[in-house]
C-alpha cells in the first residue's frame, strides 16, 4: 500500500508573476528544472569538489535509526573527517547523512557559487546557507522546517526522491506533539495502513531532483527525501510575509523548542512514550472526523 500521491508541477522556467500567482501565493510546490544552469556551481559543484574545499573538517553524521529518547535532540550517530565521508558515499549506499554541518562557513569562496532567485521573490534569510549530504539510500525522516521558512532547495550530483504533505495532514500524518517531525515507526514509502489507519486517504505530492533541479517547499511543507545516490543539495530560505506565519516560527524557534527541550532532558523515554501515546489519539480522533476534510 502506499500513499496517494500526484506529481509536483515541474516547469524549465518560470516569470516572477506566474511563480506568485500560482505557487507563492497558493503555497504550492514546484520543481524548476536546472534552475542552477546560470550558477557557477552547477559545473563547479561535484563530490570531489567539496572534498577539496572542506575536507579536512570532522563531521557529524546521522543514520535513520529511531531517536533515542536519552540523548539530546540532534544528537550524531558518528563523526569522520568530511574527506572520508565524500569517500564513502561515492563508493558505497549507506545510511549515514549530514545536515547540521555547514561547508560554506568553512569556505567562504562556495557563496560566490550560487544565486538566490530574488528574480522570483524576497524576503531570503541565510548568510550561510544550509547543505546535506547523503549516501546512496539515506532517509530524510518525515518532518517539516520548524522556522517556518519557504524552502528553494537544489540538489547536486545525483538523484533524490522527494515526498511532500501539506501541514494541514498533520496530525493525521502521526505528529509528535510539540515538535516538528512525525513518528518513525512507519515506512513513507510503503505504510502500513493496518497499524497506522490515520494514513489511509492521506493526499501528497512527490518528485524526483536530479542534478541542477530545485524544488520550491512553501511555508509548513512537510517533507521526505531518499538520496538515490551519493549526492549533495543546498537549501535557501526565505521568509513569508505573513506575520502569523512569522509568530508561529518565533513560538515554535524559542518557548516550544526550549520547553519540549526541557522536558526531555527531565523524563526522557517516559515523556517520549506519552508524545508517542498522544499522536496515535490525535491521529485515530483526526481520522474518526475526517479532518481535514
Amino acid at each position: 500500500m502506499k500513499f496517494d500521491l500526484t506529481q509536483i508541477d515541474c516547469v524549465d522556467g518560470i516569470s516572477k508573476e506566474d511563480f506568485e500567482k500560482n505557487y507563492l501565493n497558493k503555497r504550492k510546490p514546484l520543481i524548476i528544472k536546472n534552475m542552477a544552469r546560470n550558477w557557477p556551481a552547477y559545473e563547479k559543484w561535484s563530490l570531489e569538489y567539496m572534498k577539496m574545499v572542506v575536507g579536512d573538517k570532522i563531521v557529524p553524521l546521522y543514520d535513520s535509526s529511531k531517536a533515542d529518547p536519552s540523548k539530546p535532540i540532534n544528537a550524531s550517530a558518528a563523526e569522520m573527517k568530511f574527506a572520508d565521508y565524500i569517500d564513502l558515499i561515492k563508493s558505497q549506499p549507506t545510511d549515514l547523512r549530514i545536515f547540521l554541518f555547514d561547508p560554506i562557513k568553512h569556505a567562504p569562496k562556495l557563496l560566490e557559487d550560487y544565486i538566490a532567485p530574488k528574480d522570483l521573490m524576497g524576503g531570503f534569510l541565510d548568510s550561510y546557507p544550509n547543505m546535506f549530504f547523503g549516501g546512496k539510500g539515506s532517509v530524510t525522516f518525515l518532518h517539516y522546517d520548524i522556522d517556518l521558512a519557504h524552502i528553494f532547495h537544489t540538489h547536486f550530483n545525483g538523484r533524490k526522491h522527494v515526498i511532500l504533505f501539506e501541514n494541514k495532514w498533520k496530525d493525521r500524518l502521526y505528529q509528535i506533539p510539540y515538535s516538528t517531525y512525525a513518528m518513525e515507526d512507519y515506512d513513507v514509502e510503503n505504510p502500513d495502513f493496518n497499524k497506522f489507519p490515520a494514513l489511509k486517504g492521506v493526499k501528497g505530492v512527490e518528485a524526483w531532483l536530479e542534478h541542477g533541479d530545485t524544488l520550491f517547499m512553501p511555508t509548513g511543507y512537510w517533507h521526505w527525501m531518499k538520496y538515490l545516490d551519493g549526492s549533495f543539495s543546498i537549501s535557501l530560505r526565505a521568509w513569508d510575509k505573513s506575520w502569523a506565519v512569522k509568530a508561529n516560527s518565533l513560538y515554535n524557534l524559542t518557548i516550544q523548542r526550549k520547553l519540549d527541550g526541557f522536558m526531555k532532558k527531565k523524563f526522557r523515554g517516559k515523556y517520549m512514550a506519552w508524545k508517542e501515546k498522544l499522536a496515535v489519539k490525535r491521529a485515530n480522533k483526526a481520522l474518526e472526523n475526517n479532518v481535514p476534510e
